[in-house]
C-alpha cells in the first residue's frame, strides 16, 4: 500500500480546522519546477495578446467566485468580509485586468535607433523574452491578491510559476490555482507547493530563473543570499514600518481617519501599514485626541460579523511579538492611550486579537521605533519642525512607503522628495496593492526591485536585442586596417564634436580619407562581397 503524503492543516486564527493539503518535499518541489518548465516552452511561444486573454478570463473567474473567496479569506486569514473584498479581491481583479489591457504594450519592445554615422544600414529591435520558471513565495497577511498578482505578472511575461504560499493560508492558495484553471491556463504551468520554511528554501534552491518573495526581513535576507550565490534574480518585498508626516496646515480630522485605516486595517498586518505618525506642533494635540477616539470606537472580534472592524491576527506568534514590543516600550517610559491585547482592554476576547493601540513617548532608541510591529499599533510623536519630522521619518532601517498630510501640494511634494522610501503619498496612504500601475516596492531594508507596475512586468522577462544587416557589403572597420581607415576614423570622431572649429579641422585633415573609405564601402555593396 502506497504511503500517504504528509498533510498541512489549515486552521482559522481561532484554531478551527478548515481542511488539509499535501506537504511538498524537496523532491516534490523539484518535480513541480520541472513540470512547469516543460509546459512553459509552449506558453512562451504564445503572443502577448493571447496571454492577455487568459488574464482577462482569470479576472472574471475571481469576480464569479467573489462570495466564496471572501468567505474563505474571512475564515482562514481572519479578515472582515468587507475588507477581504476591498483589499484582496478588488486588487486581484484590478491587477489581472490591467495586465490584460496594458501587458502587451508594456512587453512590446521597440525599434532600436542606431546612429547612422557608424551603422548606416543596420536595423534592429529589442524585445522581451521569458525567463523560464519563476518561484513565488507568498505572505500570510495578504494571502490572495499578493501571490496571485506575482504569479499573474510572471505568467503574462511568458513564464511558468511555482507558488509556495504561506502555511497559514493554504486553502486560499488552492483557489488561486482554481482561478487560473477556470481561465483555461495550460495544466501544469502554475504549480502549488505547500510547506514551511524548508519548502521555501527548496524552491529558492531549485532551477527557477527568478524568486519573487513577500515576507519578513530575516527570511528575505536569506532568500537574497541564496539567490546571489547562484546568480539568480530576486524581487523582495519585505514590508516597512511606514511613517506619516502631519504638517501644521493639514486637515487633522481627515489625517486621523486616514491614519486609523492605514494603521489598523487588516489588523495592522499589511506590507505598508502605518506604524508612526509624526505631527508638527499645531497638529499634534488634536491629531492624538482624534486618533485615540477613533481607535477606541473600532470593533474587534469575529471577522464573519458584518459589524467587525478588526479581526484576529494571523497567528498567536504575532500576538506574542506585539505584546513583547509593547511591554518593552511601556517599560522604557512610553504611554499607552488605548488598545492592546485582551488582558489590557478587559474584553476577554478569544483568539489572537489585539485592539488598535495608540502610544506616545516612544523614543528612537526603543525597539518599537526600530522594529516593525506586526499588528494594529500606532506610535504618535511630536516634531518641532518639518526637518525634524523628516529626520524622524527617515530614522528607520526600513523604507517602503510614507505619506505627507498637508493642504499645500507643493510643500507636500518637497517633503516627499526628502523621505527615503520607495513610495510617497500625499493625503493618503496606500496600504494595499490596489493600484497595479504603481511600482510597488521600497528601499533600504524594505526589499529589492518592484512588485507591481510596468517595471515589475519587465523584470519578469529578459530584454533581447535582435539586429539585421544586408548580406552584402563590408563595414568600414573590418580587417585589414590601413592609414586611410585610421585618418577616416579620426575624422568621424572630430565631426561628432559640438564645436564648429573641431568639425572644420576634422574635414580639413581627414575629409579625403573619409571620402575614400566611403567609396570602398560602396564598392563592396555593389560587388556583393
Amino acid at each position: 500500500m502506497a504511503e500517504q503524503p504528509a498533510q498541512l492543516e489549515s486552521r482559522s486564527p481561532s484554531g478551527v480546522l478548515l481542511g488539509t493539503v499535501p506537504l511538498a518535499s524537496a523532491r516534490d518541489v523539484a518535480a513541480a519546477v520541472d513540470r512547469a518548465a516543460e509546459v512553459q516552452r509552449l506558453w512562451a511561444a504564445l503572443r502577448t495578446q493571447d496571454r492577455a486573454r487568459y488574464m482577462a478570463r482569470a479576472a472574471q473567474a475571481v469576480i464569479d467566485e467573489r462570495d466564496e473567496l471572501a468567505g474563505l479569506l474571512c475564515r482562514e486569514q481572519g479578515r472582515p468580509r468587507a475588507e477581504a473584498a476591498v483589499m484582496e479581491l478588488l486588487p486581484a481583479v484590478e491587477t489581472l485586468q490591467w495586465l490584460a489591457e496594458q501587458g502587451p504594450r508594456i512587453l512590446a519592445g521597440q525599434r532600436i535607433g542606431f546612429s547612422r554615422t557608424q551603422h548606416p544600414v543596420k536595423r534592429g529591435r529589442w524585445t522581451y523574452e521569458p525567463l523560464g520558471v519563476v518561484g513565488v513565495i507568498g505572505p500570510a497577511a495578504e494571502p490572495f491578491a499578493t501571490p496571485l498578482g506575482d504569479a499573474a505578472i510572471a505568467l503574462m511575461a511568458g513564464n511558468g510559476v511555482v507558488l509556495k504560499p504561506s502555511p497559514h493560508a493554504p486553502l486560499i492558495a488552492e483557489r488561486i490555482a482554481r482561478v487560473f484553471a477556470r481561465a483555461g491556463l495550460p495544466e501544469g504551468l502554475l504549480r502549488i507547493v505547500h510547506g514551511h520554511a524548508d519548502t521555501g528554501a527548496a524552491l529558492v534552491a531549485s532551477p527557477v530563473a527568478q524568486v519573487r518573495f513577500t515576507g519578513g526581513l530575516c527570511a528575505g535576507r536569506n532568500v537574497a543570499q541564496a539567490c546571489a550565490l547562484s546568480l539568480k534574480r530576486s524581487v523582495l518585498e519585505l514590508g516597512g514600518d511606514d511613517a506619516m508626516v502631519v504638517l501644521d496646515d493639514a486637515n487633522v480630522t481627515r489625517a486621523a481617519r486616514g491614519a486609523a485605516w492605514a494603521a489598523f486595517a487588516n489588523a495592522g498586518q499589511c506590507g505598508g501599514s502605518v506604524g508612526r505618525a509624526i505631527c508638527l506642533p499645531r497638529a499634534h494635540g488634536r491629531f492624538l485626541e482624534t486618533i485615540v477616539a477613533i481607535a477606541r470606537g473600532l470593533r474587534v472580534g469575529d471577522p464573519d460579523s458584518p459589524r467587525t472592524d478588526i479581526g484576529p491576527l494571523v497567528s498567536g506568534e504575532r500576538l506574542e511579538r506585539l505584546e513583547e514590543l509593547l511591554d518593552d516600550a511601556l517599560g522604557a517610559g512610553a504611554t499607552l492611550h488605548c488598545g492592546g491585547p485582551p488582558g489590557r482592554t478587559g474584553g476577554g476576547l478569544g483568539g489572537p486579537l489585539f485592539a488598535p493601540a495608540v502610544l506616545t513617548g516612544v523614543e528612537p532608541g526603543m525597539r518599537l521605533w526600530r522594529e516593525q510591529a506586526p499588528g494594529p499599533l500606532l506610535v504618535v510623536r511630536r516634531a518641532g519642525s518639518e526637518q525634524e519630522a523628516i529626520d524622524l521619518a527617515n530614522a528607520s532601517p526600513l523604507g517602503l512607503g510614507a505619506s505627507v498630510w498637508t493642504a499645500d501640494r507643493f510643500k507636500g511634494a518637497r517633503v516627499a522628495r526628502e523621505l527615503h522610501v520607495g513610495m510617497a503619498w500625499m493625503n493618503d496612504h496606500l496600504v494595499a496593492r490596489s493600484a497595479p500601475q504603481v511600482p510597488w516596492g521600497g528601499v533600504k531594508g524594505s526589499g529589492l526591485g518592484r512588485a507591481r507596475g510596468a517595471i515589475a512586468l519587465r523584470t519578469c522577462a529578459e530584454p533581447k536585442a535582435v539586429t539585421w544587416d544586408p548580406p552584402v557589403g563590408r563595414p568600414a572597420w573590418w580587417f585589414p586596417y590601413d592609414a586611410t581607415l585610421a585618418r577616416a576614423a579620426q575624422a568621424v570622431v572630430g565631426l561628432r564634436s559640438a564645436r564648429d572649429a573641431d568639425r572644420e579641422e576634422a574635414l580639413r585633415h581627414g575629409g579625403a580619407a573619409l571620402a575614400r573609405q566611403t567609396g570602398r564601402w560602396l564598392r563592396t555593396l555593389r560587388s556583393g562581397r
